[in-house]
């Protein structure tokens, strides 16, 4: 067991206790900042506020009476706080302190910070710049508006001069439509921090941005935070809730990182993903809780015209330390995969109350460029999932997905539209009180999953387990208690595989080419 930095900025540092367990450990621990105790926890990921600038400090952990190694740290520079209370904000709930906050943020010199103190703040959009720190102190929240009135519009296409090339703003689902700026938007900016105690309160419901939610109006819902085209971002500790549509949505951004953020949503909102980041390298998500009315993670990478035109997958991608529940899917990856998704881990996580567990969902007509190849989960905990693993090449949403050329079960030609699963591992994963199917797997019969393998897999179900439908797909029936299966894959790897409660077969093989075990 070891006391780790995980990230620091001039007055926080979040730790990490390692091998203490999945996101939650084993026993409460104390963590003493210069020998004085200022916190007591029970998370992996742990962060500490409240720490001055440019300041060594010595950070312990008693662990079951037992004293863990000391971290020594430095925190970062500061040069000027810039309080958005002297920039006119009220933070009363009332007044719209969207100009005020915004004018801080405008003029925060480097090294320096904004900081939203206690209270509510009203705004509609506001936007990041460079070389920022934006903190929310415990007690702040920054409350959005709902009329659509008070939000900008980013149109999805802007021509060139001489129409040769094209600006790209606005993004619904995958396409490049015309939206509402998000909550918070940050577009061609670099070094920024939202970092503290505070919440970002979306304050949607089904009276304003759910109410309809598959109609257009005006422009498409906002994103709470759009990330575009960026560089080097960290979300830090905040809590995020009540998104408009999807909660975190990087898009074409790199280096970006998300350490114990907290995402709520009610589990029947609509669209409300957790984090879907799409055609973004270098992303790392670190001891972060996400509770949601549809997919906690959701990897993209746009659905056919953005993937094919600019071919910048989602890659480098890491997942570790999380608690994801109440979701359709804990971690997926598509639909919206037309450029594809590459060398991605999922580790040392929770999942618990979802739909489904590891879900990957793609379709004929998401083109060639569509390759998903190296994603690995690994020491992974479920409880309480209809169905743990799901892999569905004939996924029928949208307004072609269930035509006789998505959902076709027979060999169709491998052209540019046909995309292609290739290295897919699950190990040492543990699912408890399932339901439906241990695992559904569906490749393409003319382009089969290249290796699919389980290693170190324990099933068991739910002793009254529910009915239901694994994969949204066309032909897919409702059953219990399923065991796995597989079709349309050219390697099978199954290694210390175990599955409890099963009715009837345990493994179903269908078109498979070579099984190992």
């Amino acid at each position: 067991m070891e006391l780790k930095l995980v990230a620091k900025t001039s007055g926080c540092v979040v730790v990490e206790l390692t091998d203490a367990g999945k996101y939650y450990t084993e026993k409460e621990y104390d963590l003493y900042v210069n020998d004085v105790k200022t916190v007591t926890g029970n998370k992996v990921i742990t962060s500490i506020y409240d720490l001055n600038p440019d300041t060594e400090y010595v950070i312990r952990a008693e662990y079951e009476g037992e004293t863990v190694a000391p971290l020594k740290v430095k925190t970062d520079y500061r040069f000027v706080t810039l309080n958005v209370k002297d920039f006119g904000a009220y933070g009363d709930g009332e007044h719209d302190d969207t100009c005020a906050i915004q004018a801080a943020i405008m003029a925060c010199p480097k090294d320096s910070r904004v900081l939203v103190p206690k209270g509510v703040f009203k705004i509609s959009s506001l936007f990041l710049k460079s070389d920022l720190t934006l903190e929310l102190s415990k007690g702040a929240v920054l409350s959005a508006f709902t009329d659509r009135a008070k939000f900008p519009i980013f149109p999805g296409i802007i021509d060139s001069y001489d129409e040769k090339e094209e600006y790209n703003l606005g993004s619904w689902e995958g396409n490049p439509l015309d939206m509402f700026s998000g909550i918070i938007t940050g577009i061609n900016v670099e070094n920024v921090v939202i970092t503290g105690e505070g919440v970002i309160d979306g304050c949607a419901d089904f009276d304003n941005w759910w109410f309809e939610p598959k109609i257009r109006k005006i422009a498409w819902r906002p994103r709470l935070v759009f990330i575009s085209h960026c560089k080097n971002v960290i979300l830090q500790g905040i809590t995020v809730q009540n998104s408009p549509s999807w909660t975190l949505h990087p898009y074409f951004s790199e280096n970006l990182k998300f350490i114990d953020v907290k995402i709520k949503n009610p589990f029947n909102s609509h669209n409300t993903d957790g984090l879907d980041p799409e055609s973004c390298k270098n992303v790392e998500v670190i001891g972060t809780y996400i509770s949601v009315g549809d997919d906690c993670i959701a990897i993209k990478s746009g659905k056919i015209y953005m993937g094919k035109k600019l071919k910048q997958p989602t890659q480098n991608m890491t997942v570790r330390q999380c608690c994801m529940r109440d979701g359709h899917g804990a971690v997926t990856v598509g639909s919206e995969i037309a450029a594809g998704v590459k060398d991605v881990k999922i580790m040392d996580c929770l999942f618990m109350n979802t739909d489904r567990g590891l879900r990957v969902k793609t379709r004929r007509g998401r083109g060639e460029d569509s390759v998903l190849d190296n994603i690995t989960f690994e020491n992974i905990d479920m409880d309480n999932v209809m169905t743990p693993f799901v892999v569905n090449s004939f996924y029928f949403c949208d307004p072609d997905g269930k035509t006789e050329y998505v959902s076709s079960k027979e060999p169709l030609p491998v052209d540019d539209r046909t995309p292609h699963i290739k290295r897919l591992t699950f190990k040492n994963i543990k699912a408890k009180n399932c339901h439906v199917a241990a695992a559904y797997i569906t490749g393409l019969p003319e382009r089969k999953i290249s290796c699919l393998t389980f290693e170190n897999v324990d099933v068991s179900y739910a002793k009254e387990a529910k009915s239901g439908v694994a994969a949204m797909m066309t032909g897919c029936d409702e059953s219990v208690r399923a065991g796995i299966l597989a079709m349309n894959v050219e390697k099978l790897i199954l290694k210390d595989v175990h599955i409890e409660g099963c009715e009837g077969e345990e493994i179903m093989a269908k078109n498979v080419d070579c099984i190992e075990k």
